[in-house]
């Protein structure tokens, strides 16, 4: 994805206050061999851009004075409660970039799996991203889970999923994450109705 980014002259508090009121939005490029660089850009073509999962999560060309980079989106700050991009910063990559990143997991299959057709279980997503390490250029947007050979009861862990050439999962210490559970569907009890006692049958009677 490619996007227009433009030099910021003025910075502070003050001058991002009014850049938003003119429709752009204040961020920062920082990485490689250049010096950190303020930019700007068109707000609601950026607020459009980051409702797209590739715009997270996958190496991006950034237009700066006539000059394109290779720019990964590091950060981005909403307004609490207005729909409001505040801030948002980008990392410069190259093809030596090594980087850990967050990024989507899809899952696929689980109504093809033995789990959910023949036991009739519910497939309960865990987790719904996951940390990697690979350089900059292997950088996938998402990585698949495959749920169609789960059974009653199973666990699916990070140790489980296929991962693409160069890819890593970042465990932070543990031995496996768990992305995935099967839950067994709970059966409905039905209760029987309770009888009235014999007393009150008979006060009900003397009403009539």
């Amino acid at each position: 994805m490619q996007f227009v980014a433009f030099e910021r002259s003025k910075q502070g508090t003050g001058a991002s206050r009014r850049l938003r009121i003119t429709g752009r939005a204040p961020g920062i490029v920082f990485g490689g061999n250049t010096a950190p660089a303020t930019i700007e850009l068109d707000h609601n073509a950026l607020w459009h851009a980051l409702k797209k999962e590739a715009f997270h999560a996958s190496i991006l060309d950034m237009e700066l004075n006539g000059k394109v980079e290779k720019v990964l989106l590091r950060d981005v700050q909403y307004h609490p409660y207005k729909p409001l991009v505040l801030h948002v910063d980008f990392q410069r990559v190259d093809d030596k970039t090594r980087l850990r990143k967050k990024v989507p997991l899809h899952f696929t299959g689980a109504e093809e799996s033995p789990a959910v057709k023949l036991d009739k279980c519910l497939v309960n997503h865990v987790a719904n991203e996951i940390e990697i390490e690979c350089l900059a250029t292997a950088l996938p947007e998402f990585i698949s889970v495959d749920l169609s050979q789960v059974t009653k009861g199973a666990t699916v862990h990070s140790g489980d999923i296929k991962l693409p050439k160069g890819v890593k999962i970042v465990t932070h210490g543990r031995k496996d994450i768990t992305v995935a559970t099967v839950v067994e569907p709970v059966e409905e009890v039905v209760a029987a109705p309770v009888a009235a006692p014999a007393d009150d049958k008979k006060k009900a009677k003397g009403k009539k």
